[in-house]
């Protein structure tokens, strides 16, 4: 969600009123031209002897007592091919980057001036970030324990946002996402072995990540009004995460410093078989199919989320002729539908039976996605992605929860943890990708890489193998 969020920032930024355009967007074949509106009409004489009317000798001049003289061909005043109107066919002259020369540092100071396949770099930081969290989960857990480390997490998320804050060069920018991704991984892993283990898992899980997508639904409502109606920076956004991750850094610490005490013997004598070098674990988690088709299926559901929240903004503004000033609001109706759904369906979702219950959202989402694609109405446009992201919530509460029951407890931790991971992988490659492929063909690409991903997750849901309940 950061990495889209970031994404969605600088498009708003970059497409709003006032702001220059971009070197890549000069050559970018994203709009059709405005078509050239001839001066002179079928039918109407286009030779300059026929301008005006001779007039005939004697003939008085309105509003004058005075005789004309007939004007002759020869006269130069006949002879001069006709000046145009400068009312009508003067071109107001758009600045560009180089003129006046001010715009350059202009935009230096407002966006990064890169392309959609370099921005796409953040969803890649980001990525890197949860693989090195998966590989050192277990160590770091061992040696810290629960409290610590989430607030270790919180500390590194925290902590990046200050490069963000103060607008920093774009690189420090990647490296930055690096860190959020590190720390949204520990939080993600821990908090879906928490709430999966309690009563009603699979509610707990919706309520989990259902107060994420409370951040990813007010999170552009905000920064959409910063840029567009107060004018801010789009980096200002992120003093608002700078204070969040402070709050939670505190709150992380007092929930959870206890938490080890309270545990049962038995329960610490599995968290201490799960301990070992880095990459044994994660390693043995693949070994399980569960947990290999569960890897590939979040791979796939968090591409094609990150995807849509991420480029949904730039295929309205390019393909769709939308306000930037006002589509932005579109990804806050996606994360809203995701919250909604998280929320209000993962508990029906429990008591039909998550496995059929994912089947009927995945294909449901599809086939609003091709509505999307195939639709050209900027209102119809805009529900159906809401209702994307309604049927796309459940989806992974429902799915940590089924594979959560389908592993053994000792590998629960690095299971979930991998998936997670692959999770986060599979957020930055299919942004990537869909990033490459916008610069050179257009942002229409996102659908048939959302809806391929789509194919991607009902086929490895297919092959989860049945859920063996546990009676304990």
């Amino acid at each position: 969600m950061e990495a889209g969020m970031l994404r969605s920032l600088v498009e708003v930024q970059s497409r709003a009123p006032g702001h220059p355009p971009t070197p890549d967007e000069a050559v970018r074949p994203l709009t059709a031209p405005a078509k050239a509106v001839q001066r002179t009409y079928p039918g109407a004489p286009h030779n300059v002897d026929s301008v005006e009317l001779e007039r005939m000798p004697g003939q008085e001049e309105a509003g004058s007592g005075a005789v004309t003289t007939p004007r002759q061909r020869e006269d130069l005043e006949m002879s001069r091919p006709p000046t145009p109107d400068p009312a009508l066919d003067a071109v107001e002259a758009r600045e560009s980057v180089w003129h006046p020369f001010m715009n350059r540092f202009r935009l230096l100071a407002v966006y990064y001036n890169v392309g959609y396949a370099v921005v796409s770099l953040i969803f890649v930081g980001q990525a890197i970030g949860f693989v090195v969290a998966a590989v050192l989960l277990h160590v770091l857990r061992a040696k810290l324990g629960r409290a610590r480390l989430l607030g270790l997490g919180q500390v590194l998320m925290t902590c990046a946002y200050i490069p963000l804050v103060a607008t920093a060069p774009f690189a420090l920018v990647v490296v930055s996402f690096f860190f959020v991704g590190f720390g949204i991984a520990i939080n993600v892993a821990m908090g879906n072995v928490f709430c999966g283990a309690l009563q009603n898992g699979t509610f707990m899980l919706g309520l989990l990540h259902g107060s994420y997508g409370i951040g990813g639904t007010t999170g552009p409502l905000i920064a959409t009004a910063l840029v567009t109606a107060a004018g801010a920076l789009w980096s200002r956004y992120y003093i608002l995460t700078l204070g969040i991750g402070v709050a939670t850094l505190a709150l992380s610490l007092w929930a959870f410093w206890g938490f080890e005490k309270e545990q049962s013997q038995a329960a610490r004598e599995r968290e201490a078989q799960q301990d070992g070098p880095l990459l044994v674990g994660m390693a043995t988690a693949l070994k399980l199919r569960i947990v290999l088709l569960g890897a590939i299926f979040i791979f796939a559901y968090q591409g094609a989320e990150v995807s849509i929240s991420g480029w949904v903004v730039s295929f309205l503004i390019n393909a769709r002729g939308g306000d930037p000033s006002t589509v932005g609001y579109v990804s806050a109706g996606f994360w809203a539908g995701i919250t909604l759904g998280r929320f209000c369906l993962s508990g029906p979702a429990q008591r039909i039976g998550e496995k059929v219950f994912v089947y009927g959202l995945v294909v449901g989402a599809m086939a609003f996605q091709v509505l999307v694609w195939r639709v050209p109405n900027m209102v119809g446009n805009a529900v159906a992605v809401s209702i994307v992201g309604l049927l796309l919530g459940p989806v992974y509460p429902c799915a940590a929860a089924v594979f959560m029951r389908g592993m053994p407890r000792r590998d629960a931790l690095s299971g979930i943890g991998t998936i997670s991971a692959c999770g986060s992988l599979g957020g930055a490659v299919a942004p990537f990708i869909t990033g490459l492929l916008a610069q050179a063909v257009g942002t229409y690409v996102l659908h048939p890489i959302v809806i391929a991903l789509f194919v991607v997750m009902l086929l490895c849901w297919y092959g989860i193998p049945a859920e063996r309940k546990r009676t304990e």
